[in-house]
């Protein structure tokens, strides 16, 4: 199971950057600890839905578009 929360983490950081947003800024979006995103982006985090539905509404897309990492190595 580690690789799919490495693969939803790069999808994360991915998403993060491509709209220019710091791991602070992003944190701060979804109301968690700038560390908790770290490692979720380092695939050591598994999200609760909750945090997972923030992180969709943070980066404006849905989450058919948040889980779409398999297309995306």
């Amino acid at each position: 199971m580690k690789e799919v929360e490495r693969q939803f983490g790069k999808r994360v950081r991915e998403l993060r950057l491509a709209r220019g947003l710091s791991q602070e800024e992003m944190a701060f979006k979804i109301g968690v600890h700038r560390t908790y995103l770290g490692g979720i982006e380092r695939g050591e985090r598994n999200p609760s839905l909750r945090n997972i539905a923030a992180i969709a509404m943070a980066l404006d897309i849905t989450l058919r578009e948040l889980f779409s990492f398999e297309s995306h190595e």
